[in-house]
């Protein structure tokens, strides 16, 4: 789960890493009380669950409350696309005013898992102000990487060899050790995914600031955080991922595919993804049902993907232990009738029940071609994608 720039603030200041004071404003009246309360010029910034604001016309610098009320109203009820949002965007429903800082440098700093490691790992660059990204393909050796212990957590010295390796002046050596302590207990106190200060500046009067805020919460462990769960914009999701998560599924739309794809386990499903780009296509979502999967959720799940304008053809492929095979089939010919789909259907199961699955299919009304494994599921589909290209 993410968390809007102006939550992130409220989390760092609470954990005592520094940063300027900010109004947040849904409408054009309240950014002009706002840019005058802080006092111009400020920085007028869109609030959206995506990074490259400011390349997408997200973050600008407003000289008088007149600019600030104006570039608010351009942002204010809008949708903004990014290089991390699609197309499509996301809905701009806040904008936060914060004073212009007098820069001298910029630094990232971020805590990420390691994998590899199995702990939380500091990243870090005198290379702020830019994508991280970037950073590391044009000039990797600039990047910091210090490993903290699952156990022992960040140890004082290695939060001070983070300060002395971003190169800070010796005065705010002491102030930038506590700050990465500060940011590397916060996530882990908050399960964190991410937490990423891009720039952290070294001001024109010699202090440091978190000048801007990413965190990134965990969502198997927000039962851990009842405050932070009420946190979530599910505005900024798109319509489809919002209706599957009221329904416990796992579900991510994606950009330019034809085959929805229907499948029970992470791992099948990432399978059911690669064979669908063996057989010449893009798949339009990422979707597990769960291995326990109920008669509801199966029925909601085929409704989201046949719901999605972008999907052509659907691609079930069922490896059936606690979900039956029969109940899946049931619930994709119930949600069929229900929305009326005409859309063909390629279905692989095997495991509990499969032979009866397959069957309920074939006797349905639906277009539906059953294959009795994957390998087979992948021909079938093939040959479908391209007798429906020939036909368009």
């Amino acid at each position: 789960m993410n968390l809007h720039e102006y939550q992130a603030k409220q989390l760092f200041k609470d954990y005592g890493i520094p940063v300027l004071p900010w109004r947040i404003v849904e409408t054009v009246d309240e950014a002009e009380t706002a840019a005058n309360e802080l006092g111009c010029p400020v920085i007028v910034k869109a609030q959206v669950h995506a990074g490259g604001r400011g390349k997408a016309g997200g973050v600008k610098f407003a000289a008088t409350a007149e600019d600030a009320v104006q570039y608010a109203s351009d942002m204010l009820g809008t949708r903004m696309a990014t290089n991390q949002t699609g197309p499509k965007g996301v809905p701009i429903d806040k904008v936060m005013i914060t004073p212009a800082a007098d820069i001298a440098h910029e630094y990232y700093v971020s805590i990420v898992m390691d994998g590899d490691e199995g702990a939380p790992a500091i990243i870090a660059t005198r290379e702020g102000g830019v994508e991280i990204e970037q950073v590391a393909e044009e000039q990797p050796e600039k990047i910091v990487r210090i490993i903290g212990d699952p156990l022992l957590g960040l140890l004082p010295y290695k939060a001070r060899d983070a300060a002395l390796a971003l190169g800070f002046p010796p005065p705010l050596i002491r102030p930038a050790t506590a700050l990465i302590s500060n940011a590397y207990q916060l996530f882990i106190d908050n399960d964190c995914s991410l937490v990423e200060i891009n720039p952290l500046i070294e001001s024109e009067d010699g202090k440091i600031i978190a000048l801007d805020a990413k965190v990134g919460i965990e969502d198997d462990a927000l039962f851990r955080h009842p405050g932070l769960r009420d946190l979530h914009d599910p505005a900024q999701m798109d319509p489809l991922e919002r209706e599957a998560s009221e329904f416990d599924l796992a579900y991510v739309k994606l950009e330019g595919g034809r085959v929805g794809c229907m499948v029970n386990g992470a791992g099948l499903a990432m399978a059911t993804m690669d064979i669908t780009k063996w057989a010449g296509a893009e798949p339009a979502n990422f979707l597990d049902i769960g291995g326990s999967a109920d008669l509801e959720r199966i029925e909601h799940a085929f409704k989201i993907i046949v719901s999605d304008p972008d999907v052509e053809i659907i691609l079930v492929n069922l490896f059936a232990g606690i979900a039956r095979s029969d109940v899946v089939a049931t619930g994709i010919i119930n949600a069929s009738k229900e929305v009326g789909s005409k859309k063909p259907v390629v279905a692989a199961m095997r495991g509990t029940n499969a032979e009866e699955g397959l069957q309920l299919l074939d006797e349905s009304d639906i277009d539906v071609t059953p294959a009795p494994d994957m390998a087979s599921a992948a021909e079938i589909l093939r040959d479908k994608l391209a007798t429906m290209s020939r036909s368009t």
